[in-house]
């Protein structure tokens, strides 16, 4: 490890004890910018890097409801505002148990440089809490979301921090927090995103996350005159991501064979069609089951406590959750013929898996610049929300793509070494490059 990040580095691990996650968000970005910072005096004058890595505010919150046996639970609810340089904190909301201070820190991290590469005026913010929406009735839920939004609502504001969905919150958690939301504030605006159609939502924010990253690796693949045409693909996860990814890639002419959840995996040789696919959604969306389930459906094989890695693949899309892909699996990846993988997750592959990929010189998307396309659609949403305007479908994928398209090449533009792209140090580069400027022009503030 260079000299200059091991310093850095104990210096954020002094400080956040214990904050594994944040740890490794934060050291795969230092490593790709300490060369550049060293050769800009200006940033490292400033220490923009030493201030990006420090959150503008942390607020954290007990979250008491009642459930329906009249028994009164207790949760922890977090908001992590990271940085606001160019634009109100932005950034989704997730419930699950694991959720903690690390994980929100390390996500609201990576999505200051997310935020920043889609080219719009929004910063990086990241919050949730650790109750688990499985097994939890309608109304159980709701409670819980009017709880939670009856501390968060003190924070957040459309030109402040406008929250959106992450892993455990969907349509309908959005609802039952806006609907609190709208009767505490007495206001409609447009304070979250990710909201139903006929309220404020907007056309293919759904899809964005998944769609995006397929676009994103369209862009890759053609810097090597591939395409998705026949290419064997494997996708983690059966949520939203996991599914508009697939929803994308049998639009474009590819086989995607596997999907997972926490409980294990299927492997389908012929590939999960439409047909297949509106099953998945309705199993997962709607009665909120097991992807085993799948695998009764269409007698094919189930693997309990497995992920897609060891399956033979041209592409791979990681899209469920954080350091999903470890080195042993990202060498298997590469073994089998892998040509590229696109994150759809939010840092699904561990620091030595990402350095396995990037020796091989695969095509490797990280997450930050892969996965942008959801946020970038909130921001369209937001935008919309602003002007009390509702654009069509065809309007809204047109910007997506081209959202996409210039966030690769800004990847490309400072993460080219001779013929081999880095988009892991482009995208933290081109990410760094906007949010230090602004903060430059803002002070020491």
């Amino acid at each position: 490890m260079d000299k200059n990040v091991e310093v850095f580095m104990d210096e954020i691990i002094r400080k956040n004890p214990g904050e594994k996650e944040f740890h490794q968000a934060v050291q795969e970005v230092v490593e790709s910018l300490m060369p550049f910072i060293e050769k800009n005096p200006k940033y490292k004058k400033a220490k923009i890097l030493e201030r990006i890595a420090e959150p503008e505010r942390v607020i954290m919150f007990r979250v008491p409801w009642l459930d329906d046996n009249g028994e009164i639970q207790i949760n922890r609810g977090y908001r992590v505002q990271m940085n606001s340089a160019i634009g109100p904190y932005k950034g989704g909301l997730r419930l699950h148990p694991s959720v903690n201070l690390s994980i929100l820190k390390f996500l609201a991290f990576e999505q200051v440089f997310k935020n920043s590469l889609t080219s719009l005026p929004i910063g990086g913010g990241k919050g949730g809490s650790n109750f688990d929406p499985k097994g939890k009735t309608d109304t159980e839920v709701m409670k819980f979301c009017q709880s939670f939004m009856t501390e968060l609502f003190k924070h957040i504001g459309p030109d402040t921090d406008v929250p959106a969905g992450d892993i455990g919150v969907g349509g309908r958690e959005i609802g039952y927090l806006f609907g609190q939301y709208k009767r505490l504030a007495n206001e409609f605006t447009g304070i979250l995103t990710g909201k139903s159609l006929n309220w404020g939502g907007s056309l293919i924010r759904p899809e964005a996350t998944g769609y995006g990253c397929v676009y994103f690796a369209e862009e890759m693949l053609k810097t090597r005159k591939e395409s998705f045409k026949d290419k064997i693909c494997t996708v983690s996860g059966s949520g939203n991501v996991a599914q508009y990814t697939t929803e994308k890639l049998n639009q474009y002419g590819a086989k995607v064979v596997t999907l997972s959840d926490s409980s294990g995996m299927i492997y389908d040789p012929e590939g999960i069609d439409d047909k297949k696919l509106a099953y998945v959604m309705d199993l997962k969306n709607i009665k909120r089951g097991r992807i085993k389930e799948y695998a009764e459906e269409y007698n094919v094989d189930y693997y309990p406590d497995k992920r897609p890695w060891e399956i033979e693949c041209d592409l791979a899309f990681p899209s469920a959750t954080q350091n999903e892909i470890n080195k042993k699996e990202a060498q298997k990846l590469i073994d089998n013929g892998v040509m590229g993988v696109a994150e759809g997750a939010n840092m699904p592959t561990e620091a030595d898996g990402v350095e396995t990929f990037l020796d091989a010189k695969i095509l490797y998307g990280p997450g930050k610049a892969a996965n942008a396309g959801g946020v970038a659609t909130s921001a369209l949403e937001m935008t919309q929300n602003s002007q009390r305007l509702s654009w069509t479908r065809e309007e809204v994928d047109k910007k997506l793509q081209w959202i996409m398209q210039n966030i690769h090449q800004s990847c490309v533009k400072y993460g080219k070494e001779g013929d081999f792209i880095n988009y892991v140090s482009g995208a933290n580069i081109a990410g760094f490059v906007k949010v230090a400027d602004a903060m430059l022009d803002h002070g020491v503030v």
